[in-house]
């Protein structure tokens, strides 16, 4: 379902938009109205009857938003594409228009903590079942689709912390062997640079764009993207949900998204070489990024990524105090939640996503006391590599 065959980096600069834009300027402007006007019946009957396409209210659609919009279905090689105020509005638009009740989803156990507990907490009140597999195992999900009751099943690639790989063709089989299920893979991660899930089969694909995809840590945005038919009807629930982007935010993401192949390129260099470095150190027990030999997931990422993505998570021997000691100790990467922007950030996931567990409880979700995930910004990697090095020194 490709559209555009342009190189990601073409795509990211030049995809989705009009060559002449309203007052001939360079860039999508922003376009701040909540109401639009019609010169008269037939312009309404025109837009109602779908033979134009224009603006009819604020909460529907907005010109610097379906311009993201445009942008990001070139990138996935979607038919079209649907942004929202933020990831979860995404995730949650999605999985309310896909599912009712007494239907059945599914997700691999390492999805993001939240879209899990959106499932458990919330949509099971709704009377819609759930069922978690572990990544990978594609025996356990062909095991756990009911026939004629399942109908999505949600994977994340690469996953939080530990960056898994889904196979996603193998997954996408796997599904399509079922009448009616649909296979939602979120590729925040990745990128659109790095991993396009609809070419590999995939129904929908889910970005957070508030990470890698606006790349600087000023704006919450997410999108799903895949056939334009599924993209309608999200837009419509959309509408009804009210959870849509304001212009100003598609703005900021329009301007990342045209340098989104050239950071995330150099973010996949950077990452290898810090992960490389990591795993020789002696205070480190182990480092989990997909394009090292070592990583359980490596020769799926290599078949089907075309880079490996910029963060790496590491264990730091001597448990939760030793690397609070290196995370307070560095000096570049700031101590902060997120990902994928030109700052590097580091968090100790124990402390800063699971503060309230036990440590017995955060081993039961594998989360180790000693881990640390690392999200490598666009500074010189020598430079996050002597700063790494004198933190470990210091700890």
């Amino acid at each position: 379902m490709t559209v555009e065959r342009e190189a990601p980096a073409t795509r990211a600069a030049r995809g989705g938009e009009a060559r002449v834009k309203p007052e001939n300027a360079v860039t999508q402007p922003i376009v701040c109205a909540a109401t639009y006007t019609f010169t008269g019946r037939q312009e309404i009957s025109d837009h109602f009857e779908g033979r134009i396409e224009r603006e009819e209210y604020g909460r529907y659609g907005n010109p610097t938003v379906r311009t993201a919009e445009k942008k990001i279905a070139a990138l996935d090689s979607a038919e079209d594409a649907v942004v929202f105020g933020s990831g979860m509005a995404a995730v949650t638009t999605a999985l309310l228009a896909l599912l009712k009740s007494g239907q059945h989803v599914i997700l691999t156990n390492d999805c993001y903590r939240r879209t899990r507990q959106l499932v458990s907490a919330f949509l099971s009140r709704l009377g819609i079942e759930s069922t978690l597999v572990p990544p990978g195992d594609l025996a356990a999900l062909d095991a756990a689709i009911a026939p004629g009751k399942t109908r999505l099943v949600v994977t994340e690639s690469p996953t939080n912390p530990y960056l898994r790989v889904a196979d996603i063709p193998a997954y996408a089989a796997a599904v399509k062997r079922h009448r009616g299920v649909k296979l939602l893979v979120d590729s925040t991660f990745a990128t659109p640079v790095n991993q396009r899930p609809l070419e590999l089969g995939a129904d929908l694909v889910l970005h957070s764009c508030t990470k890698y995809l606006g790349g600087h840590n000023d704006l919450l945005a997410g999108s799903l993207s895949g056939r334009r038919d599924l993209i309608s009807g999200l837009r419509d629930l959309r509408g009804v949900l009210g959870t849509v982007l304001d212009p100003h935010s598609a703005y900021l993401l329009i301007r990342g998204l045209k340098t989104l192949d050239l950071r995330v390129r150099r973010q996949n260099a950077s990452a290898l070489k810090v992960a490389s470095w990591l795993e020789g150190h002696a205070d480190v027990a182990r480092v989990f990024y997909p394009g090292l030999p070592s990583h359980p997931d490596h020769a799926v990422a290599a078949e089907q990524m075309e880079g490996f993505g910029g963060v790496v998570s590491f264990i730091v021997k001597g448990g939760l105090e030793r690397g609070s000691r290196l995370v307070d100790a560095v000096r570049l990467p700031l101590i902060a939640p997120s990902l994928g922007g030109v700052e590097s950030l580091i968090e100790q996931p124990a402390l800063m996503s699971f503060y309230e567990l036990t440590t017995e409880e955060r081993r039961a979700i594998g989360i180790e006391e000693g881990l640390v995930r690392l999200s490598v910004g666009i500074e010189d990697p020598e430079d996050l590599i002597a700063d790494l090095e004198q933190a470990f020194a210091n700890s």
